[in-house]
């Protein structure tokens, strides 16, 4: 088998960016996330989101697609969030995501990113966030397409 250590750091949102996700319920389903990446033998480092999103820092498991992993992810998750009772207003999560990768070396910088979004989040609005990343990331300024529900 082949050795790869790859960090992905992967957001996505609820649909119609709604605020489903009650701060305080959101460990159980961090949980349940934890469980879908650790039976896919994924390593998770840290999940973290806020009311209308998720980010996710992972060690994605050579053997693993990344489209398939965060289908099966999203997929099963919603899924879950219905049938569970905790979170009434869920409707699904958003069509996109984006996953972006780093170097080792930037990975307990992303574990405190992804630690205080709550923090983070007083001072800029998810899509200020997302803008934000994209110019990081030198991606072209047009981030409408992660926006999408239909």
């Amino acid at each position: 088998m082949s050795y790869t250590k790859i960090l992905y750091h992967i957001i996505f949102r609820t649909k119609y960016s709604e605020k489903t996700i009650p701060l305080e319920l959101a460990p159980e389903l961090y949980r349940y996330m934890w469980g879908i990446i650790t039976n896919k033998n994924c390593v998770l480092y840290r999940v973290n989101g806020m009311e209308e999103h998720v980010h996710l820092l992972i060690d994605l498991h050579p053997s693993v697609a990344l489209s398939d992993f965060v289908k099966t992810l999203k997929v099963s998750s919603s899924k879950w969030m219905k049938e569970s009772g905790f979170f009434p207003d869920f409707k699904g999560w958003g069509i996109k995501y984006c996953a972006l990768t780093y170097s080792l070396k930037e990975k307990d910088i992303l574990i405190n990113y992804i630690k205080n979004q709550q923090e983070h989040h007083r001072n800029e609005s998810f899509q200020e966030e997302i803008h934000k990343l994209w110019k990081e990331g030198d991606f072209e300024d047009d981030v409408k397409w992660f926006w999408v529900d239909s």
